[in-house]
């Protein structure tokens, strides 16, 4: 049975809002250069804290969605025509904020001929320009599972290719209508065959249904694809014409579900309530490039990778 939406919240999804002046110079930059990030779109509890610490993940293609998740906050229609100057504006704000780890997404354009993959490229190109130093991770639809738009954007040569599976096998056609299981895996799995450097991440929420059974079947297909990199996190509903939670998980599943992905071999694990799969990224990607994180299908990564 689903969590009642007028049920109190468990104290640990209580979370103190401090909006602050960082937050606010970043809300102006962004604006100036009309870009928008999914940490607005996506109603991201975690905004603040991000913004606050200079740290936002751009979001390419507008803030319209051609696909309709049961769980996301995003408009669903269809889109208006690609900003040609969008990659250098992404690529000023990068600037600007000092970042060296930069974090690009885009809404699903299956409009689009080849979905935006040609976006994504030119972005990582025109942020390799202007921030050579700085390492680019894109988190990208499933493309309708072509494999000429998925080599577009690995040709470009980000740093990590995340794809967030969502939630598990039975619970996804419910949730994710447009999209499909199978297919979220196979990227994931050309993502490595096609080059054996990038980070290869993923992520997922629990509370959408699903027993921690399925949870650790779900993170053993992961790992069977090449991900190294995964996020689990609680999934709050938006609205209430969005997906009812099912439950709330509790901190010691989610360090159980931590456990599980360490023994599995994952080179860096989130996992807890507050998790997205932008928070901390740029952590994260110093914490895996640090300590030789690229491990491949069935090799043991370091267990000490971790974010709260």
């Amino acid at each position: 049975m689903a969590v009642s939406p007028y049920a109190r919240k468990p104290t640990w999804l209580h979370k103190k809002i401090r909006p602050g002046h960082e937050a606010n110079e970043l809300r102006r930059l962004l604006r100036g250069l009309q870009l928008t990030t999914v940490c607005e779109e996506a109603a991201c509890p975690n905004l603040n804290e991000c913004w606050g610490r200079g740290t936002a993940t751009f979001i390419l293609l507008g803030s319209v969605c051609t696909r309709r998740c049961h769980y996301c906050n995003v408009p669903t229609g269809r889109g208006l025509p690609p900003d040609p100057d969008e990659p250098d504006k992404v690529a000023e704000a990068a600037r600007d904020m000092g970042l060296r780890h930069v974090v690009v997404t885009s809404v699903a354009r299956d409009d689009l001929r080849d979905g935006g993959a040609g976006h994504f490229a030119r972005t990582i190109l025109a942020l390799r320009r202007e921030l050579p130093r700085a390492t680019v991770e894109v988190l990208i639809p499933d493309f309708k599972g072509r494999e000429e738009d998925l080599r577009q954007v690995m040709g470009a040569r980000p740093d990590v290719l995340n794809h967030n599976i969502e939630t598990v096998r039975r619970v996804f056609p419910r949730v994710r209508p447009q999209g499909n299981f199978d297919r979220s895996l196979e990227l994931l799995r050309r993502v490595r065959a096609m080059d054996p450097d990038v980070i290869v991440k993923s992520g997922f929420m629990v509370g959408l249904g699903e027993t921690n059974d399925e949870v650790r079947d779900l993170l053993g297909e992961l790992r069977k694809v090449g991900v190294q990199a995964v996020t689990i996190g609680q999934y709050l509903r938006p609205t209430f014409d969005h997906a009812p939670v099912d439950r709330y998980v509790t901190p010691g599943e989610f360090e159980t579900f931590r456990g599980w992905a360490k023994v599995m071999g994952f080179a860096y694990v989130a996992a807890g309530p507050f998790v997205r799969s932008s928070f901390n990224a740029a952590e994260a990607m110093a914490t895996m490039a640090g300590s030789g994180g690229k491990t491949g299908p069935g090799q043991d990564g370091c267990h000490s990778r971790h974010q709260g």
